[in-house]
C-alpha cells in the first residue's frame, strides 16, 4: 500500500470536474461536481440513518439497486430535503446527467448538500451540467472536491495504490464536511472510485466495514446529517483477478479502503465548523469492540471536553464524566487516562482517580492542533479510535448565520 498525489480520478478511467453553476450566490464557490468513469462500475453505497433524508438518498438507492453505475452529480448549496418536489427534482437531475454523457439515468449516483428546506433550482443546474461534461478530465478532481464543499474550509481528497493479483490498483476519495456530523452513518458525503475487479456485494462489504471503523467514529457536533452518503464505483480497469469472495485479496482491498476512509474522516473532523483542533481518542483494554466504539464517541462528542480541549485546559474530570454516562457495563476504577500531543503526555487518571501532574506541560500539549486522548480501561482487548474536534466560538457564529 503506498499513498499517491490525487484523489478520485487517480484511479484508471475516471473523468471529473467542478464549476459555478449559479445555486451559490457566491460566483466564487463552485456548486456543481460530477464523476464519470469510462466503463460501467460495480457500485455500492451507506446512508444516513436520520429518518429525515434528502431525496437524493431515495433516487441513489432505486439506482443502485442493481449494484451498477458510471456516474456522478452532486451540488452544493442546497440539500434538496424536505422538499414536495424533491424526487422529482433529483430524477430530473439524473436524467440531464445521462443524456449528456450518453448514459441511462439509473447509472447516475446523486448527491446534494447543503441549506435543508430551501427549493432546488434545476435551471442553473441543467446549464451547468452541459457546460461541465466537456471539462471533465483525468485531471478534474480536485474541481469537483471544490465543488462539494459548503462550510469546509478546504478541499478534501486522497489515493492510494496497492498490488493484487499482480495488478496495480488504485483508490481514489474526495469528501465533504464540517457542520452537522455525527457518528450514525453516514456522517458526510463521500465520493470513492477504484479500478479494481470486485463484484457488488463484496465491494458493498468492504465499503460498509470500513466506514463502520472510520466515517461512523467521527463527531464534529452530535448532528445526524439529512443528506449523509458514502459511495464508491469500481470499473475493473486495473484487471486484476475480480474478487468473488472474501480471502487474501479482499483483505487487501478492505485494508486500502480503511486506510484511506481514516484519512479523510481526520480530515473532516480537523476541519469541524469553528475548530482549531483535532482530537483523537482511542480506548483500549475494553471488554467488548462496541463498548470501546461507544465510550470514544461519548469522549469526542462531549461539549465540555470540546470546550476544554479549545481552552487548553485539562479538565480532565469531563472525560471520566463522558466515560461514565455510556450505557453498557463496565468498572470505572481501573481506568487510566493520558493526554498526548507533538509537545508531551501527561497522565492525569490511574485507577478512576485523578493524579498529579504539570499543568504548565498539560497547557503546551493542549494547544496543539492534533490532541490525543488515550484511555485504558483494563477490562479486556478491545479498542476503538474516534474523532472529534474542540467546539470554539466559530462554530455558533457560522451555524448562527448559516441559511441567512
Amino acid at each position: 500500500m503506498q499513498k499517491i498525489s490525487g484523489g478520485i480520478t487517480a484511479p484508471k478511467g475516471f473523468l471529473a470536474g467542478g464549476l459555478h453553476c449559479g445555486i451559490r450566490a457566491n460566483q466564487d464557490k463552485k456548486d456543481l461536481a460530477m464523476i464519470y468513469s469510462q466503463t460501467p462500475c460495480s457500485a455500492a453505497a451507506v446512508y444516513t440513518q436520520n429518518k429525515v433524508f434528502g431525496a437524493p438518498i431515495t433516487v441513489t438507492r432505486n439506482n443502485l439497486a442493481d449494484g451498477t453505475a458510471q456516474a456522478m452529480i452532486c451540488n452544493s448549496g442546497n440539500a434538496n430535503t424536505c422538499n414536495a418536489d424533491g424526487v422529482e427534482k433529483a430524477e430530473a437531475m439524473c436524467k440531464m446527467t445521462a443524456e449528456a454523457l450518453g448514459l441511462s439515468p439509473k447509472d447516475i449516483i446523486i448527491a446534494s448538500t447543503g441549506v435543508i428546506g430551501a427549493v432546488l433550482p434545476l435551471d442553473p443546474i441543467a446549464k451547468g451540467i452541459k457546460s461541465l461534461v466537456p471539462q471533465l478530465t483525468a485531471e478534474g478532481g480536485t474541481l469537483a472536491a471544490e465543488a462539494i464543499m459548503t462550510t469546509d474550509t478546504k478541499a478534501k481528497e486522497e489515493a492510494y495504490i496497492m498490488k493484487i493479483g499482480g495488478k496495480t490498483v488504485t483508490i481514489g476519495a474526495m469528501a465533504k464536511g464540517s457542520g452537522m456530523i455525527h457518528p450514525n452513518m453516514a456522517t458526510m458525503l463521500g465520493f470513492l472510485t477504484t479500478d479494481c475487479s470486485i463484484s457488488t456485494p463484496m465491494l458493498q462489504k468492504a465499503l460498509k466495514l470500513a466506514v463502520d471503523d472510520t466515517f461512523n467514529m467521527v463527531s464534529v457536533d452530535g448532528d445526524t446529517s439529512t443528506n449523509d452518503m458514502v459511495s464508491i464505483m469500481a470499473n475493473g480497469m486495473a484487471e486484476n483477478p475480480t474478487i468473488c469472495k472474501e480471502g487474501p485479496a479482499f483483505d487487501a482491498f478492505l485494508t486500502v479502503i480503511k486506510e484511506i476512509c481514516t484519512s479523510m474522516a481526520k480530515k473532516i473532523a480537523g476541519d469541524g465548523e469553528g475548530a482549531t483542533k483535532l482530537l483523537e481518542c482511542t480506548v483500549s483494554g475494553a471488554p467488548s469492540t462496541a463498548l470501546a466504539k461507544s465510550i470514544s464517541k461519548s469522549i469526542i462528542t462531549s461539549s465540555l471536553v470540546k470546550s476544554a480541549l479549545f481552552g487548553a485546559d485539562a479538565n480532565w474530570g469531563r472525560i471520566l464524566c463522558a466515560i461514565g454516562y455510556t450505557e453498557g457495563e463496565f468498572a470505572v476504577d481501573t481506568i487510566s487516562v493520558d493526554i498526548s500531543s507533538p509537545k508531551g503526555s501527561i497522565h492525569v487518571c490511574e485507577n478512576g482517580a485523578g493524579v498529579a501532574f504539570d499543568e504548565k506541560l498539560a497547557k503546551a500539549v493542549l494547544l496543539e492542533e492534533e490532541v490525543h486522548v488515550q484511555v485504558e480501561m483494563n477490562q479486556g482487548n478491545a479498542t476503538a479510535t474516534a474523532w472529534g474536534c474542540d467546539l470554539t466560538y466559530d462554530y455558533v457564529k457560522i451555524n448562527g448565520d448559516y441559511r441567512t
